[in-house]
């Protein structure tokens, strides 16, 4: 029983940390809108949200990709899964195509990034509400009001 309430309240964290990354991109691909040469970057939140939750498929099950561990002195230095407290695997970026020639060579359209940081502000904040609302309720449970 435990295991299903952790296991949303993590799958919630995972996203929100997901968002926040992606929140960071998109302001990194405005800022540098005027800069000659700069490639949008960015990243498929889907992919991303199953790989960060452990629901990606590796193409090939006989194939394990090995995981490199990190070395430490004391066991307590380690949580969950061997990795480091902290640390999250990156999401796989991608660059954006341009949609219209630029003769700097920017590949920043402002009208999608604008779109995109609006988008990922409104998912951000559903995320937060589910947070909320699932501690809300889990709060109401343990109290029994």
């Amino acid at each position: 029983m435990l295991n299903r309430l952790t296991d949303s309240l993590n799958f919630q964290s995972e996203a929100l940390a997901l968002r926040s990354e992606r929140q960071r991109l998109i302001a990194s691909n405005i800022a540098n809108a005027d800069t000659p040469g700069y490639v949008a970057r960015d990243f498929d939140f889907a992919t991303a949200l199953r790989q960060a939750t452990g629901e990606a498929s590796t193409g090939n099950a006989n194939l394990q990709t090995p995981k490199l561990t990190m070395a430490a002195s004391s066991s307590g230095h380690l949580n969950r899964n061997g990795q480091p407290a902290g640390s999250r695997e990156q999401p796989d970026m991608n660059y954006a195509l341009s949609s219209q020639t630029n003769l700097d060579s920017n590949t920043v359209d402002m009208d999608r990034e604008r779109a995109n940081f609006a988008d990922n502000t409104v998912r951000y904040e559903a995320t937060l509400r589910f947070i909320n609302a699932q501690v809300r309720t889990l709060n109401t449970a343990i109290t029994g009001q």
